[in-house]
């Protein structure tokens, strides 16, 4: 008659010991991938946060003043200029302010929409479109090294980063 042992081998308190480890891992795994998946939705959130403040005017121009500025001084921060009306409505003016930026150069007429209520102007135009959402292309890049190292999601993270570097570099050679 064979023994009965009520010990367990080795091989089976290994396996019972993985079972138990195995929902700790499963939790931080999961817990890694919505933390990641929080910081990559957050930084694209505030990449088209970041860009909406200029793209609104520029998207969405219609019924809003529209004309050309001439560009004749900057400062640290902005530029200023004359005003000239396009669209039916609009006033000119002797001066409006725009963003100093590399796509601004003194001297240079620029088509414009005026932000209501104020005397700043945006630039219109695929330029102007494409600089206004340049902070969401910034956003793309960053969200791309976090979907590829926090959620290792590799080729999501190519596409991410290649729309990034598609949108800032369309905007570089539009300016």
């Amino acid at each position: 008659m064979p023994a009965t042992t009520t010990e367990t081998s080795p091989r089976s308190r290994r396996a019972r010991a993985s079972r138990k480890d195995g929902g700790a891992a499963s939790a931080l795994r999961y817990g890694r991938l919505v933390a990641m998946g929080a910081v990559a939705v957050v930084i694209l959130i505030a990449g088209v946060w970041g860009s909406w403040d200029c793209a609104q005017h520029v998207m969405l121009s219609k019924g809003r003043e529209q004309g050309t500025m001439t560009v004749s001084r900057c400062g640290e921060e902005s530029c200023w200029g004359p005003y000239e009306p396009v669209s039916v409505g609009s006033t000119a003016r002797k001066r409006v302010d725009i963003e100093q930026t590399v796509a601004v150069e003194t001297g240079k007429t620029y088509t414009v929409v005026v932000k209501p209520g104020s005397g700043e102007v945006v630039r219109t135009g695929p330029a102007g479109l494409l600089h206004a959402w340049v902070p969401l292309g910034g956003a793309l890049l960053l969200a791309s090294v976090v979907v590829a190292g926090g959620l290792r999601m590799t080729r999501s993270a190519w596409v991410l980063g290649g729309a990034g570097i598609a949108l800032i570099t369309a905007a570089w050679v539009a300016l």
